[in-house]
């Protein structure tokens, strides 16, 4: 098993959306290192679901990996903001994976986590990372669910 972070905005997919909806295409994300960690991704892989752009931002719960990397269909859209005209039909250039909700953390701060020990090297915590999908080592995930449990 690995285990992934991967950033949403509140206002647009938050958490308790995710629990609403049960399951929810990971769709959008248009950075291709991102879109390579997708497509590495195994159905049962846990998830740190992080609120970005948020006051404060934070993590808010664990989701798990319920279908792997597949097209995104929002690429094809021309109604859909993440539409991509030059995303060739036979080769897609985007992937989304299928996540579920897991557990429900108490909401941790990010000033929380900058001070935590284990995530002194996490990728999340670099300085000018706009990442929003990245993996996290068994340590970081670990202390972060101990952390919110």
């Amino acid at each position: 098993m690995a285990y992934w972070l991967m950033k949403s905005e509140p206002d647009v997919f938050s958490y308790d959306d995710l629990v609403r909806v049960k399951r929810e295409g990971w769709d959008g994300v248009r950075n291709y290192q991102a879109r390579n960690y997708m497509r590495v991704m195994k159905r049962g892989d846990l998830v740190v679901f992080y609120h970005s752009n948020a006051t404060p931002p934070g993590v808010a719960g664990i989701a798990k990996i319920v279908k792997e990397a597949e097209p995104d269909p929002t690429q094809f859209d021309v109604s859909s903001k993440y539409f991509d005209p030059k995303s060739p039909l036979d080769n897609p250039r985007w992937d989304w994976v299928t996540v579920a909700p897991h557990q429900r953390l108490t909401f941790i701060e990010l000033e929380r986590l900058r001070a935590m020990k284990p995530l002194q090297s996490c990728q999340l915590l670099a300085r000018g990372n706009r990442l929003s999908v990245m993996p996290l080592t068994t340590k970081e995930f670990s202390a972060i669910v101990k952390a919110g449990s």
